[in-house]
């Protein structure tokens, strides 16, 4: 959804998310306990805390990809549903990549939207440019370098202009170089109106994307807040001892 005037996108109705007392329950443990949570439109939402906090988990709710046990997960003013869904997209920590060319990969993401063959043809160019794999698009998307699968992992996700992009620690086996052209596609979507909400040990890459940041602890939301005074003076016990690298156990 776009302004006609190059301003990026009008606010899309499937914002802002919002969570009401959600609980997640699996194997009889309990890995989520949210009474309440509100993710607007705009900068970069991420998502921190130490191994077994529940990142993943509340990413993959906020995607229709689990149910919650108890509580509702909301789009907009309405339940989450299927409709809405097809207004996101998630990439994972390691990228689907289709056992097909690169220019294939992209066009099998654009399959069954309402374009001419120009306009496809010519999206695909863009998002090739986009990635800066131009020089690859005959190639197979899989035997691509690790960097090079995940920018087309991110690239097939922003090709239909996703209103939310649900990224799960894209960045997390990739050298520097690597994870510097990932950030730039993410702060570029960002720039043209899609909300990125993304998971991150990293807090290095927090401060670099900026935004806000939720910091889970054992499942609950301990803080939510802009990103520098999170870094710099965080609120809580649990993040100052996350922050300096101790182990929360």
């Amino acid at each position: 959804m776009f302004d006609g005037k190059g301003n990026g996108r009008v606010q899309a109705q499937s914002l802002p998310l919002r969570l009401r007392d959600l609980r997640f329950e699996r194997g009889g443990q309990r890995l989520l306990d949210i009474p309440a949570l509100s993710i607007a439109p705009g900068e970069p939402t991420l998502i921190m805390g130490p191994n077994g906090a529940g990142k993943s988990v509340l990413l993959r709710l906020l995607h229709g990809l689990e149910a919650p046990t108890s509580g509702q997960v909301l789009a907009g003013d309405a339940p989450l549903d299927e409709a809405t869904r097809r207004r996101q997209a998630m990439v994972f920590q390691r990228p689907v990549i289709l056992r097909r060319s690169v220019r294939a990969n992209l066009a099998f993401a654009l399959h069954g939207r309402r374009m001419s063959r120009a306009e496809k043809a010519d999206r695909i160019d863009a998002l090739l440019r986009m990635a800066r794999l131009s020089d690859r698009a005959a190639q197979s998307g899989r035997s691509l370098s690790g960097g090079e699968q995940q920018r087309l992992a991110l690239v097939r996700a922003l090709a239909t202009e996703p209103d939310v992009l649900f990224l799960d620690e894209p960045t997390a086996s990739l050298d520097p170089g690597a994870t510097q052209a990932i950030e730039t596609l993410i702060r570029e979507a960002s720039a043209t109106g899609t909300k990125i909400v993304m998971v991150t040990h990293d807090p290095g890459q927090a401060r670099r994307l900026g935004g806000e940041v939720l910091f889970l602890n054992k499942g609950h939301l301990v803080e939510q807040t802009a990103v520098e005074p999170f870094l710099d003076t965080p609120a809580t016990d649990a993040a100052r001892r996350f922050l300096r690298g101790d182990l929360l156990v």
